[in-house]
C-alpha cells in the first residue's frame, strides 16, 4: 500500500492557506487512499528565535486543528515529531551524506537567513541543516509520496537525492519518495499582498485568514482584500493577482473552476461577498469540531501518544537498518 507522509510546523496560527492547500486534501483524500502519516514537526519550530511556551501552545493547537479538519486516528497516524526519536537519529546519518553546498543552496535557507540578518540576529546552525531533518522525517517511514505545496518541493527533491546517494554508497535502505503537488488552491495568497503567500508568520495578520478567526473577522478581511485596477472580473494571475486570488479561494471552497466563476460576476463587491460567505461556511464545521476537542484535551493527548507509539514502530526498522548499513554496531 502506498505510504504518504506530510508535516506542518507549529510556527504560527494555521491559516486558510494551510487548510485549502493541504489539510483538507489530507482529510478528504490522502488518509483514505493510502497508509498516511501526518506529523506536527515541532522540532522545526526551534530553528529561529522562539518562545518555548508559545511553541508548546501552538503544537497542541496545530494537532487539535488537524483532528478538527477531519484526520481520523483510526485511519491515519497523527503525532508530534519530537515524540519519536527516530527523526533525530536518522537526521544525523543523513547529515553525514549531505553536503554543505546543498544546504546553502536551499531557497528557504537563503530567505530566512537574510531576514534574520536584517533583524540583527544570528543565524542558527539548525536553520541551515533543517532540510536534512525534513528528509529524515520523510525517509524514516518508507514514504512513497509527500503531498506538499510548490514552495516545499525543493525539500522533497533533497530527500530523494539523499536517499539515492545513501542507497548507492551503503546499500539499499530507503524508498525514494516523490512530491505530489495539489492543483487547485495550492498557494493561497495574502489578501493584502496577492503576490505573497498567505503565511502563518505574517506580522500584521490583516491579509491572513486564520482557521480560528470569528466569522465577522473573516468577512472583514475578505471584504478589505486588495483588488486590481479596472472593473472587469476576469481570471488573470499576472495582470489581476488580487482578483485571481479571490476567485481561486472561492473556487476551492465550492469545488469549482476559478475561470468559469469569473464570468458570473460583474462587480468586485459581489465577488468579495460570495468569497467571504464561502470561507465562513468552509471553516464553520472545523471550528465547531475544534471547540469540542478543546473541551476534551485528554482525548487529543491520547491520540498523540498512540500516534507516536505507532510511528516509532513504523520508523525504527528503517532507521536501525540505516545505522547498520552505514557502519555502526547494533546496540
Amino acid at each position: 500500500m502506498t505510504r504518504v507522509f506530510s508535516g506542518i510546523q507549529p510556527t504560527g496560527h494555521l491559516t486558510l492557506g494551510n487548510y485549502l492547500g493541504a489539510m483538507r486534501r489530507w482529510a478528504e483524500v490522502d488518509q483514505h487512499r493510502a497508509d498516511s502519516v501526518f506529523c506536527v514537526v515541532d522540532l522545526h519550530a526551534l530553528t529561529v528565535d522562539h518562545d518555548p511556551a508559545r511553541v508548546r501552545r501552538l503544537s497542541r493547537q496545530t494537532a487539535t486543528l488537524l483532528l478538527a479538519a477531519g484526520l481520523d486516528p483510526e485511519v491515519c497516524t497523527v503525532f508530534l515529531q519530537s515524540h519519536v526519536d527516530e527523526h533525530t537519529r536518522l537526521s544525523y546519518l543523513l547529515e553525514c551524506v549531505a553536503t554543505d553546498g546543498e544546504m546553502r543552496r536551499m531557497i528557504q535557507y537563503k530567505e530566512k537567513s537574510a531576514k534574520e540578518r536584517e533583524r540583527g540576529g544570528s543565524v542558527r546552525l539548525s536553520l541551515l541543516t533543517y532540510p536534512v531533518l525534513m528528509a529524515a522525517d520523510i525517509l524514516a517511514y518508507g514514504t512513497d509520496e509527500v503531498p506538499v505545496g510548490h514552495d516545499q518541493a525543493q525539500h522533497v527533491e533533497l530527500a530523494r537525492d539523499l536517499a539515492v546517494r545513501f542507497n548507492q554508497r551503503y546499500g539499499y535502505a530507503f524508498v525514494v519518495p516523490k512530491a505530489t503537488l495539489p492543483q487547485v488552491a495550492a498557494r493561497v495568497m495574502n489578501l493584502q499582498d496577492p503576490t505573497s503567500k498567505m503565511g502563518k508568520s505574517d506580522e500584521s495578520g490583516a491579509g491572513v485568514v486564520y482557521l480560528l478567526d470569528e466569522p465577522d473577522v473573516v468577512r472583514k478581511k475578505v471584504m478589505r482584500a486588495v483588488t486590481d485596477s479596472g472593473r472587469d472580473v476576469v481570471y488573470d494571475r499576472q495582470e489581476k493577482p488580487g482578483l485571481a486570488n479571490l476567485l481561486e479561494i472561492l473556487a476551492a471552497c465550492e469545488g469549482r473552476d476559478p475561470e468559469e466563476l469569473s464570468g458570473a460576476y460583474d462587480s468586485y463587491g459581489a465577488l468579495k461577498k460570495d468569497a467571504a460567505d464561502a470561507v465562513v461556511e468552509v471553516l464553520r464545521p472545523l471550528q465547531e469540531r475544534h471547540r469540542e476537542l478543546c473541551a476534551d484535551p485528554a482525548y487529543v493527548e491520547g491520540v498523540l501518544r498512540a500516534g507516536a507509539e505507532k510511528a516509532r514502530e513504523m520508523a525504527r526498522p528503517t532507521v536501525d537498518a540505516a545505522y547498520r548499513a552505514i557502519g555502526l554496531l547494533a546496540p
